[in-house]
């Protein structure tokens, strides 16, 4: 048995490397535009013989073989809250539709489909409505479900819908019903009672087994108070506290306080010391200590975030003795950590998709810079949950035929 699957929007190859890690599905064709991710995808996939289309709107349904499986997640800016929400008025937002031209065609079994969670109430709930009444025109029985990869493997919280659509003339479908989450339990390094405990993702930037569990109350989330003054700089005399507007280093970034600006580094480093404690911090000027990194956007690389929690670093406890500095952060129990702060490597980003370090040395050997590899990795679909719902997919053919 052999599911044949045009890969559309296919960025890197998230939806690919997800069903290539199950028996039986075979990718025909790919369609992308960006011409560093087709770089990208290229070098890390075999596609000698498959069918290249650049641009979505032009592909002629005719020119494409059988195929059984349509995957794509289709350009979320449209849809996210964080963007303008233009919705189909966008451009962008129009390209489902070429998805759906090619489905009336091809007429696949399949259609497996990926957005960001404000697809399902944009402009009151009728964009998705819209979506639906298409699919069920078509032929397709839907069902759709909002998954967080942090459920699957990967220390990330990052919410999406996806939607899988049944070929009522040719299968029979599943509803989705992931209930699961993973089963791995979180590395306690404080104790405490509940609301107080503090949690580690050990080994993130390396294995990336990190355990999951909610926020707050499950986990204890820790409020990291007056950020900006508590930046103290090692000296031959001990740590010195850094003043509001002092620059620790020309090479450090530097972030607003609510007092000030005060510098803090992003080198890119990752110490493997067994002694090193990891934590994922926010990169803001009111940041938290969190046990899974927030959500990989496109623009990770684009500095400081300016919206409360919206990307992650990494905080490093027990830092070198030689470092030439270190950060000082109170947690809301008054308790102490001293490290220091750098941004996410791409080679992490690409971790906390689910991709393989194989598949980012081909794609950085390549020549891919570092500003278009952290982009691939925020418009990346994560691998781990296209593994699980490509499961179900598979599951339905074996029944069915």
């Amino acid at each position: 048995m052999s599911i044949k699957f045009f890969d559309m929007f296919s960025g890197i190859g998230g939806f690919r490397s997800g069903l290539e890690a199950i028996d039986g599905f075979e990718c025909v064709g790919y369609c992308e535009i960006d011409k560093y991710a087709k770089k990208a995808y290229e070098a890390i996939y075999d596609t000698e013989g498959e069918l290249y289309f650049e641009d979505a709107r032009t592909i002629d349904p005719k020119d494409l073989p059988d195929i059984d499986l349509i995957v794509g997640g289709f350009p979320c800016q449209s849809f996210s809250i964080c963007g303008k929400r233009g919705g189909f008025e966008d451009a962008r937002g129009t390209l489902f539709f070429e998805i759906a031209r090619i489905a009336e065609v091809k007429r696949p079994k399949y259609l497996l489909l990926e957005n960001v969670p404000g697809l399902l109430n944009h402009d009151s709930g009728r964009t998705f409505a819209t979506i639906l009444s298409t699919m069920d025109e078509l032929g397709y029985d839907v069902t759709w479900q909002v998954l967080n990869s942090k459920d699957y493997g990967v220390p990330q919280a990052r919410r999406r819908v996806y939607i899988v659509g049944y070929n009522r003339e040719k299968c029979t479908g599943k509803v989705l019903s992931f209930t699961q989450a993973s089963g791995d339990a979180p590395l306690q390094l404080k104790g405490g009672c509940q609301g107080k405990r503090l949690y580690s993702s050990d080994g993130v930037g390396v294995t990336l087994t990190s355990g999951t569990g909610g926020f707050g109350g499950k986990t204890g989330i820790y409020l990291i108070e007056d950020f900006g003054l508590r930046i103290k700089v090692k000296t031959k005399k001990g740590f010195q506290i850094a003043q509001p507007g002092d620059t620790i280093d020309t090479a450090y970034a530097t972030i607003n306080s609510r007092r000030g600006r005060v510098g803090y580094e992003i080198a890119h480093t990752l110490t493997t010391s067994a002694t090193q404690a990891y934590y994922f911090v926010d990169l803001n000027t009111d940041p938290q200590l969190t046990e899974i990194a927030r959500c990989i956007t496109a623009r990770y690389n684009a500095g400081i975030g300016r919206r409360k929690a919206e990307r992650s670093g990494i905080f490093l406890e027990e830092i070198d003795e030689n470092a030439p500095f270190a950060v000082l952060i109170v947690d809301k129990n008054g308790e102490y950590h001293i490290g220091r702060i750098r941004r996410l490597t791409p080679r992490e980003c690409w971790r906390l998709q689910g991709f393989t370090d194989e598949q980012f040395d081909k794609a950085l050997a390549a020549g891919i810079s570092d500003n278009q590899l952290y982009k691939m990795a925020g418009n990346a679909v994560s691998v781990p949950v296209i593994t699980a719902i490509g499961r179900v997919i598979k599951e339905v053919e074996e029944r069915n035929s």
